[in-house]
Formats: structure tokens, sequence, C-alpha cells
């Protein structure tokens, strides 16, 4: 099954909306008439109406980088689905490795905002990856097996067809480590394997799984043209115009 790259911009906490705008006035032209893959940026929440106005008749895609799974309610700081929506947003990413770091989000809790997202419509980027100590362990399988089979609990095969895959090893982000070509495809085969068996192969077949850590410029092509890898969740190069568009192109 033939399976459309996604590329994605995470900008963390970065940028001001006057600085968001200008990034979008400045990359849609370099990226004008790129159909071969999807393209979609996440900025910081303050900054989602100013992005998704800047990028109105585009085909670049907007989502939030964390949504909550309760449909509305108290809970100071965060996000509905039902205010994303409202902006225009399409996407959200869902488990990004600094939410469960620094926020404490287990794999229960993005089970959670994995159906409250599907219900809504929404295309969810579920983040998984394991840390140093996992890795040099040898438990990248065990890890990447739980972590998907947790956050896919209770969805089914007929739900899970909007649902895109982020493999972030956690040691190679924002450090300037990148996994090797080897790496990264040995790691997307353990995630659709275990999407295989826990929706079958139609659906593991037809997910997109992205390469998620360092990704630059310079590497793009060598990561994202392997067979297994559908496309790249981008951080620090994504925050330059022509460093993003270059990817984009790789």
């Amino acid at each position: 099954m033939s399976r459309k790259a996604l590329i994605a911009a995470n900008w963390k906490m970065f940028k001001t909306p006057a600085e968001a705008k200008a990034f979008v006035d400045a990359f849609l032209p370099l990226v004008a008439g790129h159909d071969r893959d999807k393209i979609a940026l996440f900025p910081s929440p303050v900054l989602l109406p100013t992005v998704i106005a800047a990028a109105k008749g585009s085909k670049v895609a907007i989502g939030a980088q964390n949504i909550h799974f309760a449909e509305e309610g108290a809970f100071t700081g965060e996000t509905s689905v039902g205010q994303l929506k409202a902006v225009g947003g399409t996407h959200t990413l869902i488990g990004h490795s600094e939410r469960r770091q620094y926020f404490g989000e287990t794999d229960e809790i993005v089970n959670k905002k994995l159906h409250t997202a599907l219900k809504h419509g929404l295309v969810p980027v579920v983040c998984v990856g394991e840390v140093l100590a996992e890795r040099e362990s040898g438990k990248t399988a065990d890890v990447l097996k739980k972590q998907i089979a947790g956050a896919f609990a209770g969805i089914t095969a007929e739900a899970a067809a909007p649902i895109v895959i982020a493999y972030e090893p956690v040691w190679a982000i924002g450090t300037g480590k990148t996994a090797t070509p080897e790496i990264a495809v040995d790691a997307h085969k353990i995630i659709r394997a275990e999407v295989a068996k826990l929706l079958g192969p139609a659906v593991a077949a037809g997910i997109r799984i992205l390469y998620g850590g360092s990704v630059k410029p310079d590497n793009a092509k060598t990561l994202i043209g392997q067979e297994e890898i559908d496309g790249a969740l981008v951080g620090g190069a994504s925050l330059k115009p022509d460093s993003f568009a270059a990817i984009v192109k790789y």
C-alpha cells in the first residue's frame, strides 16, 4: 500500500505571533506546488489562530502540540479538541517525549487523548520512543511494544485509519545525535509489527510512521527515503523557513 509521507514541524515553545506569521509567509512560496508529501505545522496554542490564518488557502495543515482528553472542564492551562477545531486546527501531537518526561504523561493518558482525538475527527500523531538507558540495555523493542499497546488500547481497526505514529528515539531529540537509517528502520518495523498484531495487517500496511530525532536538511533524504519511514517530525530544524522547506523537498 502506498503511504503519502507527512513532514511535520514541531515548533515547541518558540515564536511570537509576528514571528510565526513571518515564517508562514516565507515558507509557503518555498513549497508551492509540492504535492509529494503532506505538510503540517504544530505551533504553540496561542499561535494557532495566527498560523491558521496565514496558511489559509494552502495545503499546509495546522495542529496542536497537545490536547486534553476531556471535552471541556476545569483543567487550567489545557486545550480542548473543541477549541482546537473551532480555530481551524486539524491535527494534534499526542504523547510527545517531552510531555511524557516533563509532564508525567503515561500510556494511559496517551490512550485517552487518542480516543478523544479520533472521536472528534482530528488526525492524531502519536509519539513513541525509548530513552538512552533503555536502548543501551536492549529494551527498545519492549518499550515500543508497550507504548503502542498502551496507546492503542480499545482502538478498533475501523477507527484507526487517521492515526499517524512518530518514532522519536528520546536520546536523539535536541542532542544532535541521529539514529542511523538502520536503527530507525528496525524500530519502525517493530512498531508496524505491533500494530499488525493489534489491529491487523491491513491497518499496519496503511499506517504512516514518521521518524523524529534531530532531522536536518543534510540527513532528511537518507532517513525519509527509507521504505519503512513515512515522513518526519522535525524540531529545531523546522524553526527556519528555508531549513524546513529543504527537509520537505528532500
